[in-house]
């Protein structure tokens, strides 16, 4: 689990694939490549410290963080307990 806040970019593993230029980024930075799947990649997390190989699609990834950022959004409602006397 990567912290939504950390996260700089997330690209598909398709666009990685076609583009040259995403190919060397990805080759330069061979070495803070992180990939703990068995399954196929099908995008890549970028953060500070390393790229983040992933199973999940891009998509589904972006949608994931979108929900946990509205849900900082919702504000804290803390239920008031009476006392029992």
């Amino acid at each position: 689990m990567v912290s939504t806040k950390e996260v700089i970019s997330i690209l598909d593993h398709q666009t990685m694939k076609s583009s040259k230029i995403n190919k060397a980024f990805l080759n330069e930075k061979r070495k803070t490549v992180v990939d703990h799947s068995e399954e196929e990649t099908k995008s890549y997390v970028i953060t500070q410290d390393a790229i983040y190989c992933s199973p999940i699609s891009s998509l589904t990834l972006k949608r994931r963080a979108q929900f946990v950022d509205s849900l900082d959004q919702v504000p804290f409602a803390q239920a008031e307990v009476e006392e029992l006397t």
